[in-house]
């Protein structure tokens, strides 16, 4: 990741050099032709595993009425798996060689989160953190082990750099020990002082180095996940309808639920994609800002699917909560990944107040849709809905007007 100041220079192919085992060198950040591997990809799937887990308790949670404890977990867990991804996908967009080591220590990574992933019911039901936090561990050992390798593979104020974010993730291991030993009510407190400590590292580290990281195939990183996590949204949910349909026959309550989420995941990812995010990133400085950000992205989609989830076992009896809960299972998630994608993507594109205000107006309105009882989850998909075609109306709009006046311009 970086800051404002100048990128840090990168010899392009550098660590491409032939051979089982090469020196782990920066990538070049104009490098072209840069685009996901699949390796990554590969990655990407094993870590959207433990986020299925998640949701899952996250729906046990919420459908017992323990909405509060449910929320404050899910947040815990979802932030480990989150930043585990995250920070190997800023590490691999600057550092990536591929060469054996590399693929071995990676999967070293899958293989920690599946373990966490293992423990995350155990997490949620019990309090028990044990094999969260060894999952957690593996996965930060390893990055820990590229970051050690990039050091002895520079010198200078890149090595410092490398050397800073390795023992800035072996120290926060030992923080995290919190979790496991200290006992209920100082666990909350032990993840908000460990997770700002953890954030704060890449900012330490970077202080005076930056990494070459690949503006487009960050963003591409970032697209890529966020549609494989918009993808196990809409497959829980469609194995929750699959199963209420089955034992109750309750299609009527069922199909406002399928519409309607079906068209916030579809409005989900037209939002996201509507614009390239790439060239801002580069140019904007504010890189940091940008991938923090997107804890709240991620999580709140994942929420999604658990609140669709929700929403169909209490249109069918199978829940002790009210409507009013159910509905705002749904529309809660859906208006934060709202303002937070305008947050983060579309107001640095939209121009004049019209389009400004779409995406907060529209978060507005489908909180309000929680009012709606059984027909909340489809309103609020029609309004996501109608918010991409305003969006697009007023966009097609100023592109017009742009045209004309350019057609209508004197010549030279």
């Amino acid at each position: 990741m970086t800051s404002s100041s100048t990128p840090a220079p990168a010899s392009p192919g550098a660590s491409q050099s032939s051979g089982p085992l090469r020196r782990l060198t920066a990538r070049g950040r104009d490098e072209a032709h840069r685009v996901s591997s699949p390796l990554e990809l590969f990655f990407d799937l094993c870590f959207v595993v433990a986020i299925a887990q998640a949701g899952v308790q996250l729906v046990h949670a919420v459908a017992e009425g323990h909405a509060g404890d449910g929320i404050l977990n899910y947040a815990m867990q979802f932030f480990a798996i989150w930043w585990a991804w995250m920070n190997f996908t800023w590490f691999a967009s600057a550092y990536d060689n591929d060469d054996a080591l590399y693929r071995v220590v990676t999967l070293v990574q899958i293989a920690g989160v599946l373990v966490l992933a293992a423990g995350i019911s155990q997490a949620f039901q019990h309090h028990d953190y044990l094999v969260v936090w060894i999952g957690y561990v593996i996965m930060r050992l390893a990055m820990a082990a590229q970051w050690l390798r990039a050091a002895r593979s520079t010198e200078g104020a890149e090595r410092t750099m490398a050397l800073r974010y390795a023992c800035g993730v072996l120290l926060c291991q030992v923080g995290w020990l919190g979790l496991v030993l200290l006992p209920g009510p100082a666990r909350p407190w032990v993840f908000l002082v460990m997770a700002i400590a953890e954030m704060c590292v890449p900012l330490f580290a970077e202080r005076s180095y930056e990494t070459s990281w690949h503006p487009h195939h960050i963003a591409e990183r970032y697209g890529l996940f966020t549609i494989i996590v918009l993808g196990e949204t809409i497959a829980a949910a469609t194995v929750a309808v699959k199963s209420a349909v089955d034992e109750h026959e309750a299609l009527g309550e069922l199909l406002p639920i399928a519409a309607g989420g079906l068209l916030i995941v579809f409005s989900a990812w037209w939002i996201y994609f509507v614009v390239p995010i790439h060239g801002h990133l580069r140019a904007s400085g504010q890189a940091f800002l940008w991938g923090y950000g997107h804890y709240l992205i991620f999580a709140s989609v994942a929420a999604i699917g658990a609140g669709l989830e929700v929403a169909v076992e209490h249109a069918v009896g199978k829940t002790h909560i009210s409507t009013l809960s159910a509905s705002a299972a749904v529309t809660l998630p859906t208006a934060l990944y709202l303002l937070t994608v305008w947050a983060l993507h579309s107001r640095h594109f939209k121009v004049g107040i019209a389009q400004q205000v779409v995406l907060p107006v529209t978060a507005l309105l489908v909180i309000c849709c929680t009012l709606l009882g059984d027909w909340a989850v489809l309103a609020a998909g029609l309004v996501s809905a109608a918010a991409v075609a305003t969006g697009a109306a007023l966009t097609a709009r100023m592109v017009g007007r742009e045209r004309a006046a350019d057609a209508t311009a004197p010549a030279g």
